[in-house]
């Protein structure tokens, strides 16, 4: 099976048109489920990947007792409050989300979600759910590792992106071929999977990318959160899971590698990421 790398060129021909009657609407509603006590930041770069990667409406649902911080924090996206228990979302949040879940085109669960029987209730009924793709990221990936069946019953598209640790907990195996073992897991579960690392693995366990873009610079808390809402954000915006996981991932190194140029690997901030990102837009 032959592997294939994106370039520059090809990402932006692989994103969507933006017609000039379209209206937010056209471009995507996309709902996020992240955040909790302490991990404030990491909902925030969630929904600002998701926007700046063009998503027209992002909906960011944050336990109750950081919504006034996220509210001060973001200014575009809709961040509105969810009931919660001991700072994270509580089985108590499912009826408001649920009357959401129909008009969404994508979902985001897990950046800075924290990890209880809440939380756990929450990633599993939206799995059970949501009529659209879901991305699991984080804690939205710790939280079914003992319930995995609940991929392969899926009747619409997974999408999850462990680092090395988090594949492991979902019970892969341990080996030196990265490439082969993220195509059995896909294979098996039905997914997308992104498998971070040196030269990124994305999979749906048929077609196989690996991304070429990024730097260890990347490595500091909130990258992944940036890239889990890019991802999203391009799902919602049509492009099939694989592809968004395909092109967010390219975006997301191709990022990286400018703030490396113009601000050291040992000083950029995945703020400086999202404010780059534009320029791999045009």
């Amino acid at each position: 099976m032959k592997n294939m790398e994106l370039n520059h060129e090809q990402v932006l021909a692989l994103l969507p048109d933006r017609d000039e009657n379209a209206h937010k609407g056209d471009f995507g509603k996309v709902l996020l489920l992240c955040g909790s006590e302490g991990y404030t930041g990491a909902a925030a770069l969630a929904a600002m990947g998701a926007l700046r990667c063009g998503a027209g409406l992002v909906y960011l649902g944050v336990p109750r007792s950081i919504y006034a911080i996220e509210a001060v924090k973001l200014t575009e996206p809709i961040v509105f409050p969810l009931p919660e228990e001991n700072g994270m979302l509580s089985s108590q949040a499912l009826p408001k989300i649920l009357t959401m879940l129909d008009s969404m085109d994508a979902v985001l669960i897990g950046p800075g979600l924290g990890q209880s029987e809440g939380t756990r209730a929450v990633i599993r009924t939206v799995l059970e759910e949501a009529k659209c793709p879901v991305v699991l990221d984080a804690d939205g990936i710790n939280g079914i590792c003992r319930h995995m069946d609940i991929l392969r019953e899926r009747h619409y598209p997974t999408v999850l992106t462990p680092h090395a640790g988090e594949f492991l907990r979902l019970g892969a195996e341990a080996t030196e071929d990265r490439q082969a073992s993220a195509q059995r897991f896909a294979r098996e579960y039905g997914c997308v999977l992104l498998l971070k690392g040196h030269h990124t693995v994305i999979t749906d366990g048929v077609e196989c990318y690996v991304n070429q873009t990024g730097n260890p610079g990347m490595a500091v808390g909130g990258s992944g959160d940036v890239l889990a809402g890019m991802i999203t954000g391009l799902i919602g915006q049509g492009l099939t899971p694989l592809t968004a996981v395909a092109c967010g991932a390219w975006l997301h190194g191709a990022a990286g590698d400018l703030c490396a140029k113009a601000l050291g690997q040992y000083a950029m901030l995945p703020t400086d990421m999202l404010e780059v990102l534009g320029r791999l837009l045009k």
